[in-house]
């Protein structure tokens, strides 16, 4: 089997790397500690094919220490062990660094086997992850790591790897290739940060385009986009990336930016998490709109119930209408934070007993002081309004509900200043 473009032409030093500028650029923490020698722990999180193993290789070969590398979703304590051995060995002088890929699959107890050998020194571990490291990996371990977090590659950075990758394989196979430059572009920005497979892009055009009669090779971007898959963006529903996409599509609504609420629902749309779409949209409707547009609850609820009914692609079009809606709408949180703050003093214990003439009995016990249940039915006053006390006694007096800054709910507001003088 032919080894892929990108471990043909893989670095071998921090200058041929691209992207990651944060962590590699001249004085930045991680370059500093390279170019030290001394190695600490390290976790690297990050999404794939950005460059996390290539920095664990320069790394070894820096510093001469024996590179293991190991994937948790298949390596055993046995593997551990039979690492440490070579310790006491000719090929451990240097020291061991393990590189422990997708650290996530290592259970608990695996992940404490592992701990007790860098505690004591016998090896040098470099674990990497695509999933937040706060969640997934073993609290010991994190407090004995440092963890870097590695970014997707711009498509700026992406476009140098596409041009090496061809004047690479035009070196390789000895042959002329051209192409236009908006191949470098379509392939650079349908990568999403992932330079692995920008490179598989590059070799496949190779591979698949024709060659004239001087045996070169034209790549067209004709030729590029055919080879671009339609899904261009990682999404997994059990990931963070996940959680990341749903979490702009809410906060591009609250931030009344419809161009960016449609971006990331084209996002979840393209996935097929449809369920998503339609819950966030229905939480930001009450959520950050509210009274300020009473109205848009039943508009957004009848939008997600034609979404279901009708199913992708066409639901598409009903939740684009919501959307754009809720992003464009006035925003208030006030009831969103009253109902936090009630039920914040609940969870503190602030009750009380409710009042008696809001209580559903019409007697009294023989041992109540004062007979009767004195409820004062607003209907049968002015305006259909009195005034009597709601909350119970260790309440009284308490505000959670602050009218927001907008039309309706100041409206609101003034109406029953005039009735309540």
């Amino acid at each position: 089997m032919n080894t892929p473009l990108a471990d043909r032409m893989r670095p071998t030093c921090l200058e041929e790397v691209v992207g990651q500028h944060h962590l590699l650029d001249e004085g930045k923490v991680l370059r500093s500690i390279i170019e030290s020698g001394e190695i600490p722990n390290m976790i690297f999180y990050g999404p794939s094919g950005i460059g996390k193993t290539t920095i664990a290789r320069i790394i070894a070969d820096k510093t001469d220490m024996r590179l293991h590398k190991l994937n948790g979703t298949n390596a055993s304590t046995a593997d551990i062990k039979q690492i440490v051995e070579e310790t006491n060995s000719l090929a451990g002088m240097h020291g061991i660094l393990l590189y422990l890929d997708e650290i996530q699959y290592f259970n608990k107890k695996q992940q404490q086997t592992l701990l007790e050998h860098i505690e004591n020194g016998n090896i040098t571990l470099i674990a990497s992850t695509t999933e937040n490291p706060y969640f997934y990996v073993y609290s010991a371990i994190l407090s004995r790591s440092t963890v870097f977090e590695f970014k997707s590659v711009g498509s700026d950075d992406i476009a140098i790897a596409v041009k090496q990758g061809f004047a690479f394989l035009e070196q390789e196979k000895k042959l002329s290739i051209t192409f236009d430059e908006d191949v470098i572009s379509i392939i650079a920005q349908s990568s999403n940060g992932d330079v692995r497979k920008a490179l598989n892009a590059v070799e496949l055009c190779v591979l698949s385009a024709p060659m004239d009669k001087k045996g070169n090779l034209q790549i067209d971007k004709a030729i590029a986009s055919q080879l671009i898959d339609n899904n261009t963006f990682r999404y997994d529903r059990d990931g963070e990336e996940h959680y990341d996409i749903i979490s702009a599509y809410q906060k591009s609504m609250r931030g009344s930016d419809p161009d960016a609420a449609l971006h990331y629902l084209a996002r979840l749309l393209e996935a097929g998490d449809l369920p998503s779409a339609c819950r966030r949209l229905m939480v930001c409707a009450s959520e950050d709109v509210g009274l300020a547009y009473p109205q848009i609850l039943p508009i957004v609820k009848s939008c997600v119930d034609m979404a279901l009914q009708l199913g992708l692609p066409e639901a598409r079009i009903p939740l684009a209408d919501a959307v754009v809606l809720v992003a464009s709408a006035p925003k208030s949180n006030a009831v969103y934070n009253g109902i936090n703050q009630a039920m914040a003093d609940i969870q503190k214990g602030k009750v009380g007993p409710i009042p008696r003439q809001l209580q559903n009995k019409h007697f009294d016990g023989e041992d109540a002081e004062v007979k009767g249940q004195f409820y004062l039915y607003p209907h049968d006053y002015p305006n259909h309004w009195t005034k009597q006390q709601y909350l119970p006694d260790i309440l009284k007096g308490t505000k959670y509900y602050t009218p927001g800054e907008n039309k309706n709910e100041q409206s609101f507001q003034e109406y029953w200043k005039k009735i309540k003088g």
